[in-house]
């Protein structure tokens, strides 16, 4: 990863990104020897913290880019055998992602409380649902989600789908992970293939 990554992160405010992150004391403390958030990043990966890396890209990342780096995430372990509505969830975040409307955005928080918040897509519409509008339902006065929220859920989507299947692979997956994130801050789409049994 480069420290000159501009432009889907320069929005991020480093101070409250490492707020919302809830780094463990010794990932913190390689995290704030750094000046920008690409290289906060780099140099957390490069210290092992894998997982702490990709909570940072969760809440640094804009709202939709982090909805579909989840969703790249829950594709890349989705084995064949995965429920058909994990399936489904994760197409409509990805919907949400390309039309912002209102009913979808519901529809994924709908989808999710019906799967039980059981799998990384539940977590991607989760994500979806906090990331603009109100939390409360349509006729009631309006509240928003918290600011760290959509971050929180997609930290839990990409964290189940590290370990999804094989939690052997965490460290692996997650390197693939960041890579995915690292292009889709640079205007990528951050595309990933299923993996192989």
């Amino acid at each position: 990863m480069s420290a000159t990554m501009p432009n889907k992160l320069a929005a991020a405010d480093m101070a409250s990104v490492l707020q919302r992150c809830d780094l463990p004391p010794e990932a913190l403390a390689v995290a704030q020897g750094q000046g920008e958030l690409p290289g906060m990043i780099d140099a957390l990966a490069a210290a092992g913290f894998l997982v702490e890396a990709s909570r940072v890209f969760a809440h640094a990342l804009p709202r939709r880019e982090a909805v579909w780096w989840a969703c790249m995430c829950a594709t890349h372990t989705a084995a064949g055998d995965i429920p058909p509505e994990d399936n489904r969830m994760r197409e409509l975040a990805e919907t949400w992602v390309r039309q912002q409307s209102d009913e979808i955005r519901r529809a994924n928080m709908e989808n999710a409380k019906r799967a039980g918040f059981q799998s990384p897509e539940a977590w991607a519409a989760v994500a979806a649902f906090w990331s603009g509008g109100s939390i409360t339902a349509p006729d009631a006065p309006p509240v928003p989600a918290p600011p760290h929220l959509p971050g929180v859920a997609v930290a839990g989507a990409v964290a189940l789908a590290s370990v999804r299947g094989a939690p052997n692979r965490q460290m692996q997956r997650l390197a693939l992970f960041l890579r995915s994130a690292h292009d889709i801050a640079l205007g990528g789409q951050g595309r990933l293939p299923v993996e192989a049994g």
